[in-house]
């Protein structure tokens, strides 16, 4: 194993995710407001956003424990350590020990665990009704996510990330109707788990709506930007994976400018395309009722079910 590479590896892949992240947020809040035929906020506000809470107070409510101080450092971390998981620009060797697919899963649900633990600890009646829903909203889509993730491995014959994504560079298919299947189901949990219509509105503080915003309701000053960014961190990891999975081309196995310079572009102009997508569908519907919401996760579950149904047995 090259300690060497693999360190490069780690700081190259997670400076590109906290720099980059922020930047979908508003992509895709433009793309939202020229649907609804307003002007959109500029393509830098989220960055914007960021560093007016850096400079400001950070306030506890009196009934808060430790809890409500430590979930923005866990989710934070949380998600730092995942972005080591999903290589956007470089892959890193075989023998590396990064990507497992379990793992990464597991990261994503402590940090969703912690974000609904503070909402409950401050005490309020929003952020207890939004960890509610959060719960009853994971209760029903972890194991849809647990089902896409593993067709995605039998798909792939592998459990590891960097290796799927170069089974899928290695690939001489150019259209593969199962990684279609896949990718449907992927983008699915993209929209729920970013906490995006029809699931949630992340734009909005209607009590009878949120989700999201109610467990973070309490936070503030540098903790609600570190919520804000492990947010658009995860929602920028999904899309990754749903990105390299589909469309591989660009991804490099090396460490040399040119090569992440393109990989850099190649990426970027996906996730932008993808963003517009996101943004596109979730101008298109409605927020929909709770318990309507089981519809949407069957469809992803069906079509995991599909993929693994045609993988072992076709």
């Amino acid at each position: 194993m090259d300690y060497l590479s693999l360190i490069a590896y780690g700081i190259l892949n997670t400076l590109f995710v906290l720099l980059i992240s922020p930047l979908f947020i508003s992509l895709i809040k433009i793309v939202k407001a020229h649907a609804q035929k307003r002007r959109g906020p500029p393509i830098l506000q989220t960055y914007r956003n960021l560093t007016k809470l850096l400079k400001k107070e950070t306030i506890y409510s009196t009934n808060s424990s430790w809890i409500m101080r430590a979930t923005p450092l866990v989710n934070i971390a949380a998600l730092l350590v995942a972005s080591l998981f999903v290589p956007l620009l470089v892959i890193p060797q075989p023998n590396d020990l990064v990507g497992n697919i379990i793992l990464f899963l597991y990261l994503l649900a402590m940090a969703k665990f912690f974000m609904a633990l503070s909402g409950l600890d401050a005490g309020s009646t929003f952020g207890g009704m939004g960890s509610s829903r959060e719960m009853a909203i994971s209760a029903l889509i972890e194991p849809v996510i647990i089902v896409v993730f593993a067709a995605l491995a039998f798909a792939f014959k592998t459990i590891n990330l960097p290796d799927m994504f170069r089974g899928a560079l290695a690939s001489n298919v150019l259209v593969d109707p199962i990684l279609i299947l896949i990718s449907i189901s992927i983008f699915i949990v993209i929209i729920v788990e970013s906490a995006r219509a029809p699931v949630d509105n992340p734009e909005t503080h209607l009590e009878l709506t949120m989700i999201h915003e109610a467990m973070i309701l309490e936070q503030s000053g540098k903790n609600l930007a570190m919520m804000e960014m492990s947010s658009a961190m995860k929602q920028l990891l999904l899309m990754g994976v749903l990105i390299n999975v589909l469309v591989p081309w660009g991804l490099t196995s090396d460490f040399t400018a040119p090569s992440i310079l393109i990989s850099f572009a190649a990426f970027t102009v996906k996730a932008i395309v993808l963003a517009v997508i996101i943004g596109l569908f979730e101008s298109s519907c409605a927020k929909s009722r709770l318990f309507r919401l089981p519809g949407l996760f069957a469809v992803a579950l069906f079509l995991s079910f599909i993929t693994l149904i045609i993988e072992v047995f076709a």
